[in-house]
């Protein structure tokens, strides 16, 4: 992506904040906004249409938030990568945002300090996590790797089982998952007998078990 500028969308649904973000954004030569707007909905449209190298995203926005969002790129594979903006020191925002592949995760209060530090890391393919809460994101690595450890077979899951897993932990039915990633129910439960095996969790009710228990890591 050298010497071309890097495309962002922004949105945020109070105006003169995202105005401010956009005056922050403008100071950068490198940067070129392609797209802003209030609206969770109207955010994903756009991304889809104009194909964002970043979308700066509010947590909180009228029809779909910033997560749900970064959730539907995450299991869409699309490359666009999220920063998300938020008021928010919760460690459970934070790990969903984790889950969903967000690289870039921006406490408001600090955003005009941050942001274009935010931006330069994440487009490199690196984590920006403000400062304020960065324990979470060790905290997170190192339960990761305290889970990959007593659980070696995790590294071995498919996208696909991953999904899978990730829908469990939000203890939805087979039938919900089936119809959330448009498969059919047999193929969900062939992907639970999978990471069954894979995870040598034995018993009915062992893989829902484990989910749930470890929903922040999944």
């Amino acid at each position: 992506m050298e010497n071309e500028k890097i495309r962002i969308i922004i949105a945020d649904d109070h105006p003169i904040f995202r105005e401010g973000i956009i005056g922050i954004v403008e100071k950068n030569p490198g940067y070129k906004i392609i797209g802003s707007c209030g609206d969770g909905q109207e955010a994903l449209d756009k991304i889809h249409q104009m194909k964002p190298d970043i979308a700066i995203l509010d947590i909180d926005m009228p029809r779909m938030n910033g997560l749900e969002i970064a959730k539907k790129i995450y299991e869409e594979k699309n490359e666009c990568e999220i920063i998300i903006l938020t008021i928010y020191k919760d460690e459970e925002y934070f790990n969903e945002a984790m889950n969903f592949g967000v690289k870039g995760y921006l406490v408001k209060d600090s955003i005009a300090i941050e942001l274009t530090d935010c931006i330069e890391n994440v487009i490199k393919g690196k984590h920006y996590i403000s400062p304020v809460i960065s324990d979470y994101l060790i905290t997170r690595h190192d339960k990761e790797k305290s889970l990959e450890k007593e659980l070696p077979g995790l590294k071995t899951l498919t996208f696909a089982e991953k999904n899978v897993l990730r829908l469990l932990s939000e203890n939805k039915t087979s039938k919900q998952i089936a119809d959330e990633l448009f498969i059919s129910e047999k193929t969900v439960q062939n992907h639970r007998n999978n990471i069954s095996q894979k995870l040598n969790l034995k018993g009915p009710h062992k893989l829902l078990e484990f989910a749930l228990k470890n929903k922040s890591l999944l």
